[in-house]
């Protein structure tokens, strides 16, 4: 054969290879949604699933892979080809607490290419409509009284560390252990739990709560900002006196295997940005007190690794660090 000829089958195969990748997506793309539903991740991804098909040109398979705290479904993506065909709704529990609380958890940052984080989000510290609790303070007293139990979406989540923070700032001392945690199987689970009497008190992102507040079902008793949240009629943070309550913010991204090629994840960038453009999606999220921002890959690994900086901290400032 000719250097010519091979020259030739050369420049076909990259051809072929060309338009194969600038066919992407070819097929409907795998959404890993790695908690429960009914909580703040699943709420998002679902909420966005319709404009972001529509721009995607495929259909989207969304799926509820749950389990430890968001990392069973990490690690499906973790460990999925990096073609573009499986993708996970990443989220602060998943990517910045749990990486800070877990000594033993299966993946680090490292693992992941995000494309975008749209979505950022305040903490909200609720009860049932029906609780006693009428304010934080009475929440610590009955911490250091007859007991206090809270619920979250799995050991190591967001709402987890949050409820521990905000008892902590608020003057428990050992406030991972001084309250009771009852652990659930994602954030909806955990709302359940204070509705249905199980457990006190819930610390978790404004958009699993809006709902619930809204219907007259759960009293928001905080919302970790400077300023009021639209739709929760409870103090801030800034206004009880514990500013630093602030940097308790969830998000929502979307990332790929580490390998993800640069072709996937630009595409990726130009879809989210036509996505959460789309008018009722943004209005859906705003009345759950969400702010929609997309951010560029660049921007986004910078933000969830200061996160990780962030809570990483926290972590290390309560005791909570998980060894084993």
């Amino acid at each position: 054969m000719s250097f010519r000829t091979i020259g030739a089958v050369c420049a076909l195969s990259l051809g072929i290879a060309g338009a194969a990748l600038a066919e992407y997506p070819e097929r409907p793309i795998n959404m890993v949604i790695p908690y429960g539903a009914g909580g703040a991740t699943d709420i998002s991804a679902r909420t966005i699933a319709e404009p972001l098909g529509a721009a995607v040109g495929k259909p989207l398979v969304m799926a509820n892979v749950t389990g430890a705290g968001g990392a069973t479904g990490s690690v499906a993506v973790q460990n999925a080809k990096e073609d573009g065909y499986t993708m996970l709704f990443a989220r602060v529990g998943s990517h910045s607490v749990n990486p800070a609380m877990k000594a033993t958890l299966p993946y680090t940052l490292d693992d992941f290419r995000f494309v975008t984080v749209y979505e950022i989000n305040p903490f909200a510290c609720v009860v049932s409509a029906t609780s006693d609790l009428m304010s934080m303070e009475d929440v610590l007293a009955a911490a250091k009284g007859d007991g206090l139990s809270f619920s979250s979406s799995g050991v190591g989540s967001g709402p987890h560390l949050a409820a521990a923070m905000v008892l902590n700032a608020f003057g428990l001392e050992d406030a991972a252990n001084a309250a009771t945690h009852i652990p659930q199987q994602g954030g909806g689970a955990a709302a359940t739990a204070v509705l249905n009497g199980t457990a006190d008190f819930l610390c978790t992102n404004s958009s699993a709560l809006a709902s619930f507040v809204a219907n007259g079902q759960m009293r928001a008793l905080m919302v970790t900002t400077a300023e009021p949240v639209e739709g929760f009629d409870a103090p801030t943070a800034t206004s009880l006196g514990h500013p630093e309550l602030e940097q308790m913010v969830g998000w929502t991204g979307i990332a790929g295997p580490a390998g993800l090629p640069d072709e996937v994840a630009d595409k990726w960038g130009e879809w989210m940005t036509a996505a959460a453009a789309d008018e009722e999606f943004v209005s859906s999220m705003e009345a759950r007190g969400s702010i929609i921002r997309v951010m560029s890959p660049e921007e986004a690994n910078e933000f969830i690794r200061a996160q990780y900086d962030t809570f990483r901290k926290l972590v290390d400032d309560l005791g909570m660090r998980i060894e084993g």
